[in-house]
């Protein structure tokens, strides 16, 4: 079984493939303006369990989810990319690039995403309370439960519109699917990856919005690039597209000085 996911070709002489991953709630559409602007890759932008083409598609966990990715990476015969996620889909590339098959991965960047909560308590804790958000998803409307989860802390930079507009679009999804996953990938369930990430043998760049003071404290902690983009927060790709493909620009050019190109 795979995922689903749409497959785009490099407008430019191709410098290998990028596969994006999108957060809780989005889709394969997530990441389409940012890599309209990364014109030398192909792109592979996937939707993950629960979410757009694939909400039939239900995960066990973290582990899962990974298998999956590769079954996907696979079918498009894919042997060498660098994988880029935001939030949820963060989290599932950090898990992926230290605890599933990635022998093609030649690099990771991760927006947003958390790389595990190290206290039982604390995983505990965050376990149960995604637990009563997907219960709410399963059973009240659910316009009411997305005005609520984008008024959490992390979303505090969001304009009155700019939640709106967010809202309007999340409407698409089946929020029963979406319950599922947030259970099967709750940052409560999720191992701490802070060792096997350090020793990871590919390069790793952490990005987040300048307003986003939670993720640039816990970027902090990881000793990876931080790379802040301006006048955004949270979902900073969404609040300032051109910035963020500048910076991923940047960092996909990398590999190559260092010999380590995709091709």
């Amino acid at each position: 079984m795979r995922l689903a996911a749409h497959w785009l070709p490099a407008r430019a002489a191709s410098r290998g493939a990028v596969v994006w991953l999108h957060g809780f709630l989005g889709d394969r559409r997530e990441w389409q303006t940012v890599a309209g602007d990364c014109e030398q890759y192909d792109h592979v932008f996937i939707d993950l369990p629960g979410h757009g083409g694939s909400a039939h598609c239900t995960a066990s966990g973290f582990a899962h989810v990974s298998e999956l990715l590769t079954a996907t990476l696979n079918s498009y015969n894919i042997l060498k990319y660098w994988l880029v996620g935001y939030s949820l889909g963060g989290r599932i590339a950090m898990f992926h690039a230290t605890q599933g098959e990635a022998r093609g991965l030649r690099g990771l960047v991760v927006e947003g995403g958390h790389p595990g909560l190290r206290d039982a308590r604390e995983r505990e804790a965050r376990l149960m309370a995604d637990q009563r958000w997907a219960q709410r998803l399963r059973a009240e409307p659910f316009a009411t439960v997305l005005d609520d989860w984008y008024r959490q802390p992390v979303f505090a930079t969001l304009t009155h519109m700019q939640r709106q507009a967010l809202i309007a679009l999340r409407l698409r999804n089946d929020p029963a699917a979406l319950a599922a996953m947030l259970d099967a990938t709750s940052t409560g369930r999720q191992p701490p990856l802070y060792e096997p990430l350090q020793a990871l043998r590919v390069p790793f760049h952490y990005l987040c919005g300048e307003r986003d003071a939670k993720f640039r404290a816990l970027a902090a902690t990881l000793n990876v690039p931080l790379h802040l983009i301006t006048g955004a927060g949270h979902n900073a790709h969404r609040e300032n597209p051109q910035a963020t493909a500048r910076c991923l620009n940047a960092i996909l050019r990398t590999p190559t000085e260092n010999s380590h190109d995709l091709s």
